[in-house]
C-alpha cells in the first residue's frame, strides 16, 4: 500500500481540477487571450501541481521512508536516497 492511498480520492480530485485548468489554458491560447492573463493561469496551475507534489512527498516520507527506516538495512538507505533525489528534482523544477 502506498502512503497516499487513504487520500487517493482527494489527490484525484485535485488533479482533475488541474486538468481543467490546463484545458482552460489551451482555450486561452486558442482564443488569443492576453499574454499576462495566460501567464497568470500558468502560475496558478504550476502552484497547484507543486501543492500536489508536496502532499505526495509528505505522504511518502511519513509512510514509505519511515517504514523502511524502521526495518533498517539497504532498503532504508535506498528509500532515503530516492527521497533525496526526488526532492532535488522538485527543487530544480
Amino acid at each position: 500500500m502506498h502512503g497516499y492511498t487513504q487520500g487517493k480520492e482527494e489527490y484525484l480530485n485535485r488533479l482533475r481540477r488541474i486538468e481543467g485548468q490546463i484545458r482552460g489554458l489551451q482555450r486561452m491560447v486558442e482564443e488569443d487571450k492576453y499574454c499576462i492573463d495566460i501567464l497568470t493561469q500558468v502560475s496558478a496551475a504550476t502552484k497547484a501541481l507543486q501543492s500536489v507534489s508536496l502532499g505526495l512527498m509528505d505522504e511518502h516520507l511519513r509512510h514509505c521512508v519511515s517504514d523502511a527506516i524502521a526495518k533498517g538495512g539497504a532498503e532504508a538507505d535506498e528509500k532515503i536516497k530516492e527521497a533525496s533525489d526526488v526532492i532535488a528534482r522538485l527543487v530544480r523544477s
